[in-house]
């Protein structure tokens, strides 16, 4: 087996938009610096994402110099987004947990409106060391994250996945494998571990930075939809149900903490420390 290295690395500006890859990023307390900073709610404040509206899918963010985004999809005019002062804020929900944001501005909001083609606000997070705390089962006091799922960063592994679509080359709907790492919007992905390597990892270094294993990721409808289409299908779900449930859960990749800032660089050796 080779040593393990950082693949790839991903950040995602808004959340359930298309994001990019890097050849770097900076690690931040709540994630990658950039990462899930913005979301889009529907009229009553409520964070929509890929599994209401798959077609975000085929939006995309790129994040711009001072923070702000740039948004575009097929058949809308591209905007440019500034970070908007942190005057006041309005209150909204992610997954019935109430956060603090700021307004994004009417323009951002006639954006997102005519590409969902129902009322949409996009928000973003001012101060994500006090706004959305970590659930408290799995974190330590004070520990915060972005607009993310639920944990700072996502990881996932190669052999993961080509374990997991060759389960699905097996089962008896091949047609829709093989799948993409894009997928299960990873931030980070190893390369170099045995399959299911990651179900025993409890703390690692990428780099120069360490990380805390918080919890295994419990995969939702979002990983059935194509990420450049906004086509749903049934896998990997289909398969996971079969293959990799843990109790209600249907897992596939792991959820990190950084346990201090840092940089972190495609190639950088990958340590399992526990």
């Amino acid at each position: 087996m080779s040593t393990p290295r950082l693949r790839s690395v991903h950040v995602h500006p808004v959340k359930a938009l298309r994001g990019y890859a890097l050849a770097e990023a900076e690690v931040q307390p709540w994630g990658l610096a950039g990462d899930r900073r913005w979301a889009v709610v529907d009229a009553s404040g409520k964070v929509v994402t890929q599994r209401r509206h798959p077609r975000m899918a085929a939006a995309a963010a790129e994040a711009l110099p001072g923070g702000g985004i740039r948004v575009s999809a097929s058949g809308h005019p591209a905007l440019s987004i500034e970070v908007p002062r942190p005057s006041s804020t309005i209150r909204v929900e992610v997954f019935d947990t109430p956060v603090d944001a700021v307004p994004a501005g009417p323009a951002a909001d006639a954006w997102f409106s005519a590409f969902l083609e129902t009322e949409s606000r996009l928000v973003h997070m001012d101060d994500p060391a006090r706004r959305r705390p970590i659930d408290p089962a799995h974190a330590l006091p004070g520990e915060t994250v972005s607009f993310a799922d639920g944990y700072p960063l996502l990881a996932t592994t190669t052999s993961s996945l080509d374990a997991l679509n060759s389960l699905i080359a097996q089962g008896n709907h091949p047609g829709e494998g093989p799948l993409p790492m894009n997928r299960f919007r990873p931030n980070v992905v190893v390369e170099g571990t045995a399959p299911w390597a990651e179900d025993g990892w409890t703390r690692l270094a990428i780099g120069e930075v360490m990380f805390r294993v918080a919890k295994p990721c419990g995969r939702c409808v979002v990983t059935t939809v194509d990420q450049f289409t906004g086509e749903r299908g049934k896998e990997p779900l289909r398969t996971l149900a079969t293959h990799r449930r843990d109790g209600n859960k249907l897992i596939f990749g792991q959820n990190l903490v950084p346990e201090h800032p840092g940089t972190i660089r495609v190639g950088d050796e990958v340590k399992i420390l526990d």
